[in-house]
């Protein structure tokens, strides 16, 4: 599930992609069973996978498939992922997060390392690009939710740091600690959104085109199509001309 590319132009196109439906619901699944068995199976008690549900639900994950993934979690056969966060360089010298949860470390090590080397990229050592990122709460809601200023209104008023807004929606970022507080603030004033969850804002983009831009994209798409890896963030913008160009 891409990141940030200026932020998500290639999310919605992957989005649009139904062969990729089955992956990204094993991997919505795991999160939400993860999710459930760390804290308690109740989304109101639980931050973290009530976010989960969330992104299931903004990707019209059907809601059977929704609370099995729930019971799971208490089950004698569930097994122990483990959070992983790798960090190497693409194309162009674009800076990267994977985001992985793995029953199997060497495996995802391997893999992740394969895919970086197979698609004009390096893994780094840990640290050598998310300082360059900053750890936020970002919450999204689609463009139906009001006009730009409406949502910055209510976004500030819920205690929000900052807002992006463009034709495809709006991104509203918070202090780390502060996520959930102002998703809730926000339910009364916008409407549940369409998800919630931790994310790494760079401090920078680069503007990448042509080659490094096909090749970034292929790059992203290899990290995405692994079964380990959740989510993938970076400080590409890769232009909209250059998306449909591709």
């Amino acid at each position: 599930m891409a990141g940030h590319s200026k932020y998500k132009n290639i999310m919605y196109r992957k989005g649009a992609q139904d062969k990729k439906r089955s992956t990204m619901f094993s991997k919505l699944s795991r999160e939400i069973t993860v999710a459930a068995k760390m804290g308690l199976p109740d989304p109101e008690m639980n931050a973290r996978l009530r976010s989960a549900i969330l992104a299931a639900k903004a990707q019209s994950m059907p809601k059977d498939n929704i609370q099995r993934s729930i019971d799971k979690a208490s089950g004698s056969d569930v097994e122990n992922y483990e959070e992983i966060r790798y960090e190497g360089f693409g194309p162009a010298g674009v800076a990267l997060i994977v985001e992985a949860l793995t029953d199997n470390r060497n495996r995802t090590a391997t893999n992740v390392r394969t895919i970086f080397s197979k698609n004009g990229g390096n893994l780094g050592a840990g640290g050598s690009v998310s300082h360059g990122f900053e750890r936020l709460g970002l919450i999204e809601y689609g463009a139906g939710a009001g006009d730009a200023d409406t949502v910055f209104e209510a976004a500030i008023e819920a205690g929000a740091e900052d807002v992006e807004s463009d034709d495809g929606g709006h991104q509203i970022w918070t202090a780390l600690d502060q996520l959930h507080e102002v998703q809730k603030a926000l339910e009364p004033l916008l409407g549940e959104a369409e998800g919630a969850k931790l994310a790494w804002k760079p401090s920078t983009s680069i503007e990448v085109r042509g080659d490094d831009a096909a090749n970034l994209i292929k790059l992203i798409d290899s990290l995405d199509d692994d079964d380990d890896v959740q989510t993938v963030w970076g400080n590409y913008d890769v232009p909209d001309e250059e998306l449909a160009r591709l």
